[in-house]
């Protein structure tokens, strides 16, 4: 599995970008979403998905986890395979989509081009749980995106504690104390558990 390509951004469109990975070059299929985060830059990191099909080895990117998170549990569901969960990641973001399927918005999932009624139904029977379990990295908390609390939550989550009890600990450590090192953050967030 190829989790993440880092390089430079050679060709780009709506659709697709080329990456140089020192001097290989992968052809990656996005979303809107992430074409609009990386527009403009001329290197950066996509973390990826290979899908092996019959006919075709497909590698799809994201400019971040949650957007790839969703992706995946998209296309577990029956009937929605990777250009409708594109198309879907096109339309909407990753906190936006999660959002409708949690609180089982069919009508907003239905306003997505491919996605009828039984889709829509089917998504939201299928993921409700498991994104409400398990929320997207960036729609926790607006501090998801600080690296900071992120690698904290990583290794809080590695030591074998709960995920939103880690990230409670950490929000918490860090409105106390917004100035500590990833090591100080991690020691103080396990003082609160």
């Amino acid at each position: 599995m190829i989790a993440f390509l880092k390089g430079d951004f050679v060709h780009k469109t709506p659709a697709a970008v080329h990456v140089d990975v020192n001097g290989v070059g992968y052809e990656v299929q996005i979303s809107l979403n992430t074409y609009y985060r990386i527009q403009n830059l001329d290197k950066g990191i996509l973390h990826t998905c290979l899908l092996i099909r019959e006919d075709a080895h497909v590698l799809y990117g994201f400019f971040d986890l949650a957007e790839k998170e969703i992706f995946m549990q998209l296309i577990s569901v029956s009937g929605i395979g990777a250009s409708t969960a594109r198309v879907m990641l096109s339309c909407m973001k990753p906190e936006e989509l999660a959002k409708a399927i949690v609180q089982g918005d069919t009508k907003t999932l239905e306003g997505v081009k491919g996605i009828g009624k039984k889709t829509a139904e089917r998504m939201v029977l299928e993921l409700r749980d498991k994104l409400a379990k398990h929320p997207l990295e960036s729609n926790i908390s607006p501090l998801k995106n600080n690296t900071l609390h992120q690698d904290a939550l990583n290794a809080l989550t590695a030591l074998g504690i709960n995920r939103q009890a880690a990230s409670q600990a950490i929000e918490k450590t860090l409105t106390a104390n917004p100035n500590l090192s990833v090591e100080e953050l991690i020691k103080m967030a396990l003082r609160t558990l």
